[in-house]
Formats: structure tokens, sequence, C-alpha cells
């Protein structure tokens, strides 16, 4: 074998080896997510204040580490090294969960998981785009959204049947042996990157360590607007939520129409990868916006508990359509020197965006009606079609 088939092999099975570490590293984080809440206010008896001060900290620690760890990434020329990193804070935070007891480690282990999130994000992103080639870009992306949300798929299930294997303990013991295998399955992640990944000597070049403004102009720039104006109307999923409830699905229901949400993402992800590498990313992230607006608008005007379903499965349809092809057309508007900044960012801007999103939609829902959010939200993905559209984005 050659080098040039060396390189393409190393390549491909990257791809696959990603997918997998994206694939437990869902797993292990969704197997904690459902019963967190549980834990802090029932186990450990921290206030709703203290539980709201500890969340907020994450979200914020890993936008901001999305953007510092893609910049590093491009001015270092290593992607793997901060990956594996990123993973190895995360599942540290995640099994030492476990033997938490109060307030300041419970903050102190989460503010770790979200440092190690925000760390691999970006970077992990570049070697994605890096290890594909750029016609089949989508379906790289697509694979890894398919692997990481199956993982997102399984990981409540798995906590469901821990929680029933482990019914004659009592509640603090079975939160406290999920915490620890979820950890475990956390650190899957870093013997996958370390023993599985390859990153080529001299594969990216490092460069004096300054913020490189340059990223902002062109296409990606014009990209980076529209997906602005798309995501001060996408709200937090908690909203679709208390939607179901307003109509009358019962709680027990909702866990299991959130899994079926995560089935129909999962399953799309790579067709609709495949389908943005034959014509064209914005096309694909056209349809997945309009799929959006539709899929809004029908929680507004829901009535009865079988219209959610339905708009769940819908919904699963809109992000197979976005979520991989959008970090795809990302890796096509800028050069590879700076993949890592632009994924930062534009993973960056959409967890901070969130807060004023979800502030529109509450302050809408409460001085409104509970449809005006879903009206609001589809009316920004419209105009988001449009002005991509007019924009003419894709190279």
């Amino acid at each position: 074998m050659d080098n040039k088939e060396r390189q393409n092999k190393n390549t491909v099975n990257n791809i696959k080896t990603l997918g997998w570490v994206a694939f437990f590293g869902g797993l292990s984080q969704d197997m904690i997510q459902p019963i967190l809440p549980t834990f802090y206010t029932q186990i450990l008896g921290l206030s709703k204040e203290t539980v709201g001060l500890i969340e907020g900290s994450v979200t914020t620690i890993v936008s901001i580490m999305r953007i510092v760890s893609g910049i590093i990434s491009d001015k270092l020329g290593k992607r793997k090294s901060i990956v594996f990193i990123g993973y190895l804070f995360s599942a540290i935070g995640r099994i030492f969960l476990s033997l938490t007891n109060g307030a300041a480690m419970t903050f102190g282990l989460r503010f770790t998981d979200g440092i190690g999130k925000g760390l691999k994000d970006a970077p992990r992103d570049a070697l994605v785009a890096k290890s594909s080639e750029m016609k089949n870009m989508g379906y790289s992306f697509g694979f890894q959204r398919m692997l990481d949300t199956l993982g997102s798929f399984i990981g409540p299930l798995i906590t469901t049947g821990l929680m029933v294997l482990l019914a004659k303990y009592i509640d603090e013991t079975k939160y406290r042996v999920i915490f620890l295998v979820a950890g475990l399955v956390g650190f899957i992640t870093i013997l996958l990157i370390g023993l599985f990944v390859v990153e080529r000597k001299g594969e990216n070049v490092s460069t004096p360590f300054k913020f490189d403004f340059t990223i902002f102009k062109g296409k990606f720039l014009l990209f980076f607007i529209v997906m602005l104006i798309f995501t001060l109307g996408n709200s937090s999923d908690a909203f679709l939520i208390l939607r179901a409830r307003n109509v009358g699905v019962s709680s027990a229901m909702i866990p299991i129409i959130i899994a079926m949400f995560n089935l129909f993402y999962a399953l799309l992800s790579v067709p609709s990868g495949i389908l943005s590498d034959k014509i064209g990313r914005v096309n694909v992230i056209k349809i997945g916006w309009l799929i959006y607006a539709v899929t809004y608008i029908g929680f507004a005007l829901a009535r009865v508990p079988w219209h959610i379903w339905v708009l769940y499965a819908i919904y699963g349809i809109y992000y197979s359509t976005t979520e991989g092809v959008a970090k795809s057309l990302v890796a096509h508007l800028v050069d590879e020197n700076n993949r890592g900044t632009a994924f930062g960012l534009y993973n960056a801007s959409i967890g901070i965006l969130a807060l004023p999103a979800s502030f529109i939609a509450g302050y809408l829902w409460d001085k409104v009606t509970p449809s005006a959010p879903f009206y609001f939200g589809a009316v920004c993905s419209i105009l988001a079609v449009i002005f991509i559209t007019i924009f003419k984005i894709e190279k």
C-alpha cells in the first residue's frame, strides 16, 4: 500500500471512528441529562436558583470554549489532542458526579464537563471536514449526526433500564450508579480517539496566535448572518414540551415522543447528507427551514395529543436536514486553516442566541398566547429562507 492509499484509508477510518466517538459521547451525556434535575433537587437538596446557576454556567462555558478551542486548534495546527482533552474532561466530570455531595463540588464537576464539551466540538468538526472529500462532506457530517443522535436515543433507554434493574435500592444509589456507568461510557471515547483517530504530521500549519478577522468576509459572513436570523426564532425545545403538555400529552408520554423524534433524526441524517452532496447544501437547508416553519405553525395550531406525535416526527426530519448539512456548508465556505475558528463561532452563536430566543418565546407565551412563540419561529425561518436565497451563499 503506497502513502496515498494509506492516507485515504486513514481518513475513511477517521470518519467512522469519530462517528462512534460521537455515539458514545452522546450516549454518556444523555444517560445523565434526564435525571440531573431530580438529583439536584431531591437528593442534594439544591434550590431552583442554584440549579439555574449551575446549568446556566455550563451553557455559558460551553459556548465560550467552542470559540476558544476553534481558534486554538487553528493556531496550533492541532485537532486530535484538543478533542482528546475535551472528551477526557467530560468523562471525568461525569464519573465523579457519583461522589458529589454538595453544591460546590457539583458546580465544579458540571463546569468541568462543560469545558470538555466546548473544547471538543470545533476541532472535532474540523477533523471530520479534513477527513472527508468535499463532494462527500454532507454524508460525512450526516454520519456523525446519525450516530450522535442514536447515542442520545439509546442513552435515556439505558438509564430507564438501570432504574428498573436497581428498583430495590434507594433513589440516591440509583442515580450515583448511573453517573458512574455514564462516566465509564465516556471513557470509551478517549480510547477510540487515542487508538484510532489519525492526524497526519504537517496536516495543519500553525500560525501566530491572534484572531483572524478575515473569516468575517464573503459567503461565510452572509451565512452567519442568516443563521442568526433563523436562530432568533429557534427557542429552547422546552417550549415544545410545554406545548405538548398544554394540549394534553401526559408526562409519561413525553420521553417516548422525544425518543421517536431522535429516531427520525438519526435515521434520516445520512440520507439528508447524501442529498446535500447531490443537490447542494443550501437547497437542503432551505428544505429543512421550510419544514421547521410548517412544524412550528403546526405546534401553534395543535389542539389534541396526536397532533404532537405527528409534529415531533416531522421535527426530527427538520433536524436531519439542517444540523449536519449546515456544518458541511461551513466547511465548504472557509479554508482549511480557519475551519476550527469557523466551527467554534457557528456552534457558539447557536448556544448564545438560545438565551434571547427563549426569552422572546417566553414573553410571547405569557403576554400574547401560547401559540405566539411558534408563529414567531415560523416567520424567522421563512425570512432566513428568503435571505439565504437572495445571498446565493453556496459556492
